[in-house]
């Protein structure tokens, strides 16, 4: 059993523009999530909902100005963005970087190698892979395309779910996994997740606007994010209250 713990967590970006002074987009966000638990994150734009999944894996632009983030009783917040994952949290980006000259079956090997501590054998790796693939509905050649290099919205977020699925992390943080996919894409995507879930008793943070993934990825916990902190909680059943009346309650 494993528990991620988010503490009076405040953040601010820092602007591009030296002459800008930086702004504080969290603002005291409290959440515990424990393994094989599915939290969903539901917000309008502009709550800081996905600045609070870049914070939490460590992105150079978002300054922590107070709290903390325990992993297991260790502060997150004191880690390097590589030793977060090693230490069991996974990121999967709204919208997943473009890596050229990388393949895709380089990247997904160093990145199992960086995380379980040695490379795995060669012939289990190539089935690990090959499973994981076929789950996803991800056509073989992929593997020696670069990363996310004109791949379609929805091939980036099954690659993002592949990642998941070979990785195996403690806590992953899914940043609107749903945006930009057609219902086929949606439903094997979640499948995926689930799979995850199913296999390692992972728990997940679910960020999203709309209720639609949570049809095939069900949420224990829904919280409701409202200028940068979480202003109200409760079972799968406020996901239904939110697609029906939005947040402008939240909002007032």
């Amino acid at each position: 059993m494993s528990t991620l713990e988010i503490r009076n967590l405040h953040a601010q970006v820092i602007p591009n523009d030296e002459n800008s002074e930086p702004k504080p987009i969290l603002k005291g966000v409290d959440l515990t999530i424990k393994s094989g638990e599915i939290h969903a994150i539901m917000g309008p734009n502009g709550s800081g909902k996905s600045t609070l999944a870049y914070t939490l894996a460590g992105h150079p632009r978002y300054e922590i100005t107070d709290g903390e983030v325990l992993l297991d009783g260790e502060n997150l917040l004191e880690m390097d963005v590589d030793e977060r994952a090693r230490a069991g949290l996974f990121l999967a980006m709204q919208y997943p970087t473009e890596i050229p000259g990388v393949s895709m079956a380089n990247f997904l090997r160093s990145a199992a190698t960086a995380v379980r501590g040695e490379a795995p054998k060669l012939r289990e790796w190539v089935k690990e892979v090959k499973e994981a693939q076929n789950r996803l509905h991800i056509d073989k050649a992929f593997s020696e395309r670069s990363v996310n290099e004109g791949f379609s919205g929805g091939e980036k977020k099954r690659h993002e779910v592949l990642q998941l699925d070979l990785l195996k992390p403690k806590f992953a943080v899914m940043d609107e996994t749903d945006s930009g996919l057609d219902v086929d894409a949606l439903r094997i995507v979640s499948e995926g997740i689930n799979n995850y879930q199913k296999e390692t008793g992972g728990g997940i943070i679910m960020i999203t606007h709309y209720k639609r993934i949570l049809n095939y990825v069900k949420p224990d916990f829904v919280h409701v994010f409202a200028d940068g902190k979480i202003v109200t909680s409760g079972g799968a059943e406020l996901a239904d209250e939110l697609e029906e009346h939005g947040y402008d309650r939240f909002l007032a």
